[in-house]
């Protein structure tokens, strides 16, 4: 398996950046190598779910933490079982340090915890990709998983129906095979994992026909998640319990779904505000006029007042996207731009011209605004 790169690295920011640049960086490569955006990119995919996956630890506080501190030990299941997720180190025995440190000092430290104890399942990260009306009100979507459960023949023990794990006679159900030796700087204590039963502490004499005794299955299910209204992209929604099987009756892991949200051909988001552009005609900008503009709660009418220029903006209120946590709809902003008429007629240039050599006129002399000359011309 190949090297995880730096997450930093993949974001392109320096470890010190603030959340801000995190998310700046993170959107502007989503959206770069989205694949929907590179059917052509094979890399394409691959590099989108690198990105997302460095997204969702650092822009979190504590997974940042964790990360920055031991790399991606600290927040990567694929370096050890059980923990799951980004929940820790998986089986890294904490009481392993006490059994290092008891070598030193005489054994101060006492036992470690036991390997065959409760053990939550990995969490399990999925990502799915939005349209941008799915993330403003909110949908169900109905997500493939594939994660170990535990066997429904056994029930996750891995014996056979009807029999039981027997004790290990070896580590009597410890896991571990503890070895003390005396030397002049007291005594040296090590624990190592009992070779008779592989630490799980149990024997198993006759193994479930269905699992082979592992107790697991590799199952794939569908399952529908809830998505709220104003999500954003990079986002990661948990569904509780939906990851793999815990072991020794530990509870299951979680299903962590982070989502992006495709880009929208006329709408364009910053947090819960929406923008759009619109382009109006020369005409319609001198003399007013009423249009319909596109919402995401669909067209409403708006009155484009006398004169408006090219690069003004409304503001359409309470017509954005809601906020994930209140449910408070931010803004619409509606920019114009003023097109300027091409291929004109012998007749529309004569016009021109006239109100041209009339407005200079008239500008001058009598006072008359632009905008009234313009008016009377365009009315004849």
């Amino acid at each position: 398996m190949a090297e995880k790169r730096d997450y930093y690295e993949v974001l392109g920011v320096e470890k010190g950046a603030s959340d801000d640049d995190i998310k700046k960086a993170y959107r502007k490569l989503a959206k770069q190598y989205h694949p929907d955006l590179n059917k052509d990119d094979p890399n394409a995919a691959e590099k989108f779910k690198e990105i997302g996956e460095a997204y969702a630890v650092l822009s979190d506080a504590d997974k940042r933490s964790r990360y920055d501190q031991f790399g991606h030990a600290g927040v990567d299941p694929n370096f050890g079982a059980g923990g799951g997720g980004y929940g820790g180190f998986g089986d890294f025995d904490m009481g392993d340090l006490g059994d290092i440190f008891g070598s030193f000092f005489g054994g101060g430290f006492g036992g470690g915890s036991r390997r065959n104890g409760p053990a939550r399942g990995r969490d399990i990260q999925q990502y799915i990709t939005l349209t941008f009306e799915e993330a403003a009100f909110g949908c169900t979507k109905k997500i493939s998983v594939t994660r170990r459960e535990n066997c429904d023949e056994c029930g996750g023990s891995g014996a056979k129906k009807g029999t039981q794990p027997e004790t290990c006679p070896t580590c009597h159900g410890s896991g571990q095979v503890r070895q003390v030796q005396q030397t002049p700087l007291g005594q040296f204590q090590t624990a190592t994992t009992c070779r008779t039963c592989g630490g799980s502490g149990k024997i198993i004499k006759e193994p479930c026909p269905k699992c082979s005794g592992s107790g697991k299955l590799r199952k794939t299910k569908n399952i529908d998640i809830k998505i709220p209204a104003g999500i954003d992209s990079g986002q990661t929604i948990s569904a509780r319990g939906q990851g793999e099987a815990g072991s020794h009756g530990g509870p299951s892991g979680d299903l962590l779904v982070t989502v992006e949200v495709a880009p929208h051909k006329l709408f364009r988001r910053d947090g819960a505000n929406v923008f759009i552009d619109i382009p109006i005609t020369f005409v319609q900008a001198a003399l007013g006029c009423e249009i319909d503009v596109p919402t995401i709660d669909g067209q409403v009418k708006h009155k484009i007042p006398e004169g408006t220029q090219s690069g003004d903006q409304f503001r359409f209120r309470g017509r954005g996207i809601p906020d994930i946590r209140t449910g408070a709809r931010g803004d619409q902003y509606v920019k114009v731009s003023v097109e300027v008429p091409k291929n004109l007629s012998s007749k529309q240039r004569e016009i021109l011209q006239q109100f041209a050599e009339e407005s200079n006129e008239k500008n001058y002399n009598k006072g008359r605004k632009f905008m009234d000359i313009l008016k009377d011309y365009l009315n004849k």
